[in-house]
């Protein structure tokens, strides 16, 4: 019986063991939604300190990145995410918490703001 010679994830893709223990990077850790006039951006950021964690807006895009060293297991833990609202947002007043490993992060949107973009039509 020959070894495989691709990378263990498409080996073990099979038996579907990526996903059921560890999930995909990036897979449904972060949920929008909206609540009384907000954007609410929900991010699950286990395992990393208040501290380790930075949320800057920067031309219509809201930036969630942290890292995180496990200097005792020789390890370094990073991410990043980048978020566009599709509406204007009142940039003065974005507000983060950081509880129990989920960043929550409220957007308030423009009063009467309409949602940026277009509709395409399917020939």
């Amino acid at each position: 019986m020959a070894l495989p010679t691709s990378p263990v994830s498409s080996w073990t893709q099979s038996l579907d063991l990526p996903s059921r223990l560890f999930g995909q990077v990036g897979d449904n850790d972060a949920e929008l939604y909206e609540e009384d006039g907000d954007f609410v951006l929900s991010v699950e950021l286990p395992g990393f300190d208040r501290d380790e964690i930075t949320v800057n807006w920067y031309e219509g895009r809201l930036n969630v990145s942290a890292e995180h060293e496990d200097d005792a297991r020789g390890r370094k833990r990073t991410y990043h995410r980048s978020f566009r609202m599709p509406k204007e947002i009142v940039e003065e007043d974005i507000a983060a918490s950081y509880e129990n490993g989920v960043l929550e992060v409220r957007l308030p949107v423009v009063e009467r703001a309409t949602a940026r973009g277009r509709t395409i039509e399917i020939e």
